[in-house]
């Protein structure tokens, strides 16, 4: 009998243990809850923003800093904004700066964003980036170098009595301070509508080592809708490859965690109903790609969750509807084992659920549900693929932003 007490004592011990580890996850987010900003550390929430309209937060280098859209009138102006969690107060780094395109430097609290396709930094001022130069005149978009001494820069193709132009990629350190002299070629997109065609390079991402970049060669608006494509180029310049078509949702192509190897959701159609595949080219040859989607299904969304294994989005997908509302695509989320190509569902939705924007931090999944017609939804978080999932966060307006080590 106390024996049976014992064991009884353990298991239940053994489960509040576990509960706790669960629920106490050693995680920093930022998240937008009712259009305001938000901050969660540990168990801990903090509302940052009161009676404005935000959007589009990113953490510092070092997490001390939060930059964040507020579009107060919904839209009609967007006014760049700071939160510095060590004063904990907000302010703005100049008087105005209306963009939407902005990004902190990887190896320090520096800010870059295009406003009326100018490019500028921030200057710093005890500490906080204040004030700003400007870089560079006719930007499209950017990305800064993983040095953080430099930026990679497209600029628009011009439309000519002959077609379309090229689109140039340039290579600008952040003192240029708009000297022609300092503005270095980086890379030629030539077009051809039979095989590529586009008037801007869009989301620039690098890969783990730093050795490629990737990006969308986007055309013009309506046929961005349908198809984009995906291309790759080495860090000097030197090698480009054309990987494949699909969407402009910069979340669909990422790349591995220590391989040069690139995830994608190829497919063309603005709709999500069928012809969304999951696929990973390697470099340097991008030549073999292999695709992981079954047969009647389509894949809307993807994660590393480690160098082996791929998180996606998947719904079973809906070739009957033709016209209409379009259907909402039930998603869970599936890992692929791309080394086995052994694939489990590892989140189950209720019926009207569904879940989008996997994220993993450590080894931690964490994914937003929420149920259709509905504004707002919870996200969920799971200790490891086999773990039971718990709600880190309820009644937000989308995915958290999670603090990353900088290291």
């Amino acid at each position: 009998m106390a024996y049976r007490v014992l064991l009884l004592v353990i298991f239940i011990c053994f489960q509040f243990s576990t509960t706790m580890v669960s629920a106490e996850v050693p995680l920093s987010a930022a998240f937008i809850r009712d259009h305001q900003l938000w901050i969660k550390q540990g168990e801990d929430e903090l509302q940052v923003t009161k009676g404005q309209y935000v959007y589009s937060p990113k953490w510092s280098y070092d997490g001390r800093f939060i930059a964040y859209i507020d579009s107060a009138e919904q839209g009609e102006k967007s006014q760049l904004f700071i939160y510095d969690t060590k004063a904990k107060e907000s302010y703005k780094p100049y008087v105005s700066i209306q963009t939407s395109n902005f990004k902190w430097s990887p190896v320090k609290n520096q800010l870059a964003y295009t406003s009326g396709g100018v490019l500028n930094v921030t200057k710093t001022k005890e500490g906080r980036p204040l004030g700003f130069e400007n870089v560079s005149l006719g930007v499209s978009d950017f990305d800064w170098f993983p040095n953080g001494r430099e930026f990679i820069v497209s600029s628009h193709a011009n439309l000519l009595p002959t077609g379309w132009g090229p689109v140039q990629l340039f290579r600008i350190p952040v003192d240029a301070n708009l000297n022609g002299n300092k503005m270095r070629d980086f890379y030629t997109i030539q077009n051809n509508t039979s095989d590529l065609f586009g008037i801007s390079a869009d989301y620039f991402k690098w890969s783990f080592d730093g050795k490629w970049v990737s990006f969308l060669a986007t055309p013009t608006a309506s046929w961005s809708n349908d198809s984009n494509t995906l291309c790759v180029l080495t860090s000097e310049g030197e090698r480009f490859h054309k990987i494949g078509n699909m969407l402009g949702y910069k979340d669909w192509m990422k790349w591995a965690p220590s391989a040069n190897q690139l995830a994608y959701i190829s497919g063309e159609g603005r709709f999500f109903v069928d012809n969304k595949m999951s696929k990973i080219a390697e470099m340097p040859s991008a030549v073999q790609q292999r695709e992981y989607t079954p047969k009647g299904f389509v894949d809307l969304d993807l994660e590393w969750f480690s160098p082996d294994k791929v998180i996606v989005a998947r719904a079973k997908e809906n070739k009957e509807w033709k016209e209409g509302p379009v259907p909402t695509m039930f998603t869970a989320l599936y890992a692929i084992n791309i080394k086995s190509e052994e694939q489990q569902q590892v989140t189950f939705p209720k019926m009207n659920e569904f879940d989008v924007d996997p994220q993993v931090v450590e080894s931690h999944l964490i994914w937003f549900r929420k149920e259709e017609k509905e504004d707002m939804g919870n996200v969920w978080i799971k200790d490891s693929l086999t773990s039971q999932e718990n709600i880190w966060l309820k009644d937000v307006d989308s995915a958290p932003i999670f603090q990353r080590n900088s290291e």
